[in-house]
């Protein structure tokens, strides 16, 4: 029984099990990313055929970085880490320690020195610090190491995958995000809390060819009677009041005007897909699309046209397409119009309170890399042979018979270095 819980404890603990969840979750989130998220079942049911509709409803799909599997698959790969981290920390401790032992040094090929006025200076070639003094089987012994350090660097890069696994599902499984969208000068309330958005500006920047340069939207943020301000931009969000504002997108927006007897009784502003009720009626009119260069058959000439539609009591009434200057719906004294043409902005308001983690994860995993591959750890020792001359020996990245040759170099018993002897004497 014993031995069954300890296959079964290194099974989930082993570095194996941690790349297949990697590989999982990996999978997941490309999934997440290509699936469109947070929609109802309608949503689904209208885009996908009925079966793959109801299995993406049904597993999850819809919301996959807060789904109950994908959490708990993140949190068995973090026991995964955390387990191997724990498990692998009393071998690191002693490799670290035995890096700077002279006792624990192993079997390494011999270079002898004959020809070195000093065994000390080999250590200085090799860039070590100054040796100090021991003993090894009598033998008088000098010995140095450096970057020990390096042996911390697989264990610093787990810990810090760790920390960023950990950060990415404490923030998926609390962040609050919202969508705001609107023209300059208005102000919309961020659902579901005390804060409000006002859109001080809204610019497009072109290029000189006339491309999409830059969108930028300046806004003010309120809680109550305190106010910040900002600027968003595409890649460069806005951090007001711990929540960071995203400029996401665009499009277009018109003055929708509802007069009655020839007086103004209703004056907004509507961005496409966006509905309104008439005069508070059950009559709801939706604005569907802007065209800077709507085809008129009228007249022939291209002009700026609004599509819209409308419904009453949930019904569909009508359809169609307002040209600029004309008169969109006529109901008795009625008349409703779109003019103005502008864009609207839209932004996404984000609140992750583990985004420092996140980042604290990705500083420790680019501090491991950086300790496993250019601190690498190596030490030397000199020993004393008995007719008073000296051996050197060594072990370093790359295995201790490459590690010899560079104590070779150093100590000038390459084969060039011993032809260029011979030729100065």
């Amino acid at each position: 029984m014993q031995k069954r819980l300890k296959r079964i404890g290194g099974f989930f603990s082993s570095m194996r099990f941690g790349i297949a969840l990697l590989v999982v979750l990996a999978a997941a989130c490309a999934l997440g990313s290509f699936l469109p998220q947070g929609y109802a079942l309608d949503w689904y049911l209208n885009r996908y055929p009925a079966r793959t509709a109801a299995l993406i409803y049904g597993l999850g799909l819809d919301d996959v970085f807060h789904s109950l599997w994908f959490l708990v698959l993140a949190v068995v790969l973090c026991c995964n880490l955390l387990l191997c981290n724990l498990l692998h920390l009393p071998g690191v401790i002693r490799r670290w320690k035995n890096a700077g032992d002279p006792a624990a040094v192993p079997e390494c090929p011999e270079v002898s020195l004959d020809g070195v006025p000093s065994p000390k200076e080999v250590f200085t070639r090799m860039h070590l610090p100054a040796p100090r003094e021991a003993e090894r089987d009598g033998r008088k012994m000098l010995f140095s190491a450096k970057s020990r350090i390096g042996v911390w660097g697989a264990w610093v890069c787990h810990l810090g995958i760790f920390l960023l696994i950990v950060g990415f599902i404490l923030g998926q499984a609390t962040k609050t995000e919202y969508t705001v969208y609107g023209v300059p000068g208005q102000t919309k309330q961020i659902e579901g809390t005390d804060l409000s958005v006002t859109i001080d500006a809204f610019d497009i920047d072109h290029t000189e060819n006339g491309s999409v340069q830059q969108y930028t939207t300046r806004l003010t943020m309120h809680r109550g009677a305190e106010a910040q301000s900002g600027t968003a931009r595409v890649n460069a969000p806005a951090s007001l009041f711990g929540y960071r504002v995203y400029q996401n997108s665009t499009g277009s927006a018109a003055k929708l005007t509802v007069t009655m007897d020839g007086n103004v009784q209703q004056e907004e502003v509507v961005c496409v897909g966006e509905s309104v009720s008439v005069l508070q009626t059950p009559l709801v009119l939706t604005l569907e699309a802007y065209e800077e260069e709507y085809y008129d058959a009228g007249n022939g000439q291209k002009l700026p046209g609004f599509a819209y539609s409308t419904s009453y009591m949930g019904q569909v009434d009508r359809a169609g397409v307002q040209v600029a200057g004309d008169t969109a719906l006529r109901y008795g004294s009625v008349e409703i119009s779109f003019s103005e043409p502008q864009n609207y902005t839209l932004l996404q308001i984000k609140r992750d309170r583990y985004t420092p983690l996140v980042l604290l994860g990705g500083l420790v995993t680019l501090l491991g890399l950086l300790l496993a591959f250019y601190l690498q750890p190596s030490r030397v020792w000199a020993l004393e042979t008995e007719g008073g001359g000296w051996t050197v020996c060594g072990a370093g990245p790359r295995g201790n018979a490459f590690f010899a040759d560079l104590l070779r170099e150093a100590a000038g018993k390459t084969p060039e270095n011993r032809e260029k002897q011979e030729e100065s004497r």
